[in-house]
């Protein structure tokens, strides 16, 4: 459909001539109605009693249980030790510093095992938590490791981290001050 009073491209149509294209009685284009009529997202939807966390994959949800007195997986369920009236922000923290801690320990274990088969060093291993940042960097002798990582498949995270150490230099593991001389 061409307009009426179409110019070169890139250039608006002159005021009025878009109309006639509105939902009739309202002078309103369809297209633009719903997208500012649309409610915004609730960003605590996930963060309430039955809501969902990725771990390695798979989908958890989130039980509040006053019984245990730290956060703990059984089975497809992540049992937090909160208040059935706890906050969406105290279940965001508590699942997401289980999140953390198990990312360390699970990134920590992989990459001490491929070092092992290397016969290297294992380098140390930081979380970082910057939304824009890759999934591994390499920072010296460090790894620095986006938190969010452990909600990719097991196989992933491996691949990352396995590539990660691959670039890395692999260091003299020598106990003896002059053997490498």
């Amino acid at each position: 459909m061409t307009l009426p009073h179409a110019r070169k491209s890139g250039s608006l149509p002159p005021r009025g001539a878009l109309a006639g294209l509105g939902l009739p009685g309202t002078g309103k284009v369809p297209q633009l109605t719903l997208r500012l009529e649309a409610a915004a997202p609730d960003g605590d939807a996930p963060w309430r009693a039955g809501g969902s966390v990725v771990f390695l994959g798979a989908s958890l949800r989130l039980v509040l249980d006053t019984a245990c007195r730290t956060p703990e997986r059984i089975g497809e369920e992540l049992h937090l030790p909160l208040p059935p009236a706890a906050t969406p922000r105290q279940i965001r923290d508590a699942a997401e510093s289980w999140l953390r801690d198990e990312a360390s320990r699970s990134f920590t274990a992989i990459v001490t095992q491929k070092s092992a088969l290397a016969g290297r060093r294992s380098p140390d291993i930081a979380l970082v938590f910057g939304k824009r940042s890759d999934w591994v960097q390499r920072d010296g002798d460090k790894l620095r490791c986006h938190w969010r990582l452990i909600e990719q498949l097991p196989t992933v995270i491996e691949q990352v981290l396995g590539r990660a150490l691959a670039a890395m230099q692999p260091a003299p593991v020598c106990d003896d001050l002059f053997a490498v001389a």
